[in-house]
C-alpha cells in the first residue's frame, strides 16, 4: 500500500527499487495500457517448493542489457503461472512474483510477470494493477517521483512544465 492514501502523480518512466531482491535504482516505464507488470527476466528455473510447500522459481534479474551487464540472481516464491497477451499479440504463460516495489514515497507489494524484455528500452515495465496502488500517470511528463538518471537530468529540467 502507498504510504498514505492521497494518489501520487508519476511520469511515464521513473526509477524503481525492488528492496527484497537488493535492487536500489533501475529504470521503469509506468503503462495503463498494460494489465500486468513485467520484469527482464532471464535463465527461470523452478525450484523446490520450501518446506511450506511453496513453489518456488530461480531467475537472473537482468537490470542492463548493454555492457557492463548488470544481473542479479533472485530467488522467489512462485505466486502463479498466467497467460499474458504480449504487445505482438501472442500469448504466453508466464511465471509470476511478488516482492516489494519503491517509487519515490510510494512503496507496496506488487506482482510481476518474469518474461525477456531485451527488446526493450525498460527492464522493468508497471501495469495497470500495480498503478492501481495509488498511482496517477501524467503520460506528458516523467520522473515526478524520483530524480532522473544523470544522463536525463539535463533534457528533463529544460522540458517545459517540468520542476
Amino acid at each position: 500500500m502507498p504510504i498514505d492514501s492521497t494518489p501520487h502523480t508519476a511520469g511515464w518512466h521513473e526509477i524503481v527499487a525492488f528492496p527484497d531482491w537488493g535492487v536500489k535504482a533501475v529504470r521503469a516505464k509506468l503503462d495503463t495500457g498494460a494489465k500486468t507488470s513485467a520484469v527482464h527476466a532471464e535463465n527461470i528455473t523452478e525450484l523446490a517448493p520450501s518446506a511450506d510447500g511453496t513453489p518456488r522459481v530461480r531467475f537472473d534479474l537482468v537490470l542492463r542489457n548493454k555492457p557492463p551487464h548488470r544481473v542479479r540472481t533472485i530467488e522467489a516464491d512462485l505466486v502463479r503461472t498466467t497467460a499474458v497477451k504480449s504487445s505482438n499479440g501472442q500469448l504466453d504463460t508466464r511465471y509470476v512474483v511478488a516482492t516489494t516495489l519503491v517509487m519515490g514515497p510510494v512503496s507496496f507489494t506488487a506482482e510481476f510477470t518474469l518474461v525477456s524484455r531485451s527488446d526493450m528500452r525498460f527492464r522493468v515495465l508497471l501495469g495497470r494493477r500495480a498503478l492501481a496502488e495509488g498511482i496517477l500517470v501524467d503520460s506528458s511528463r516523467e520522473y515526478l517521483l524520483t530524480d532522473p538518471p544523470n544522463r536525463y537530468k539535463n533534457r528533463t529540467a529544460s522540458k517545459a512544465g517540468n520542476p
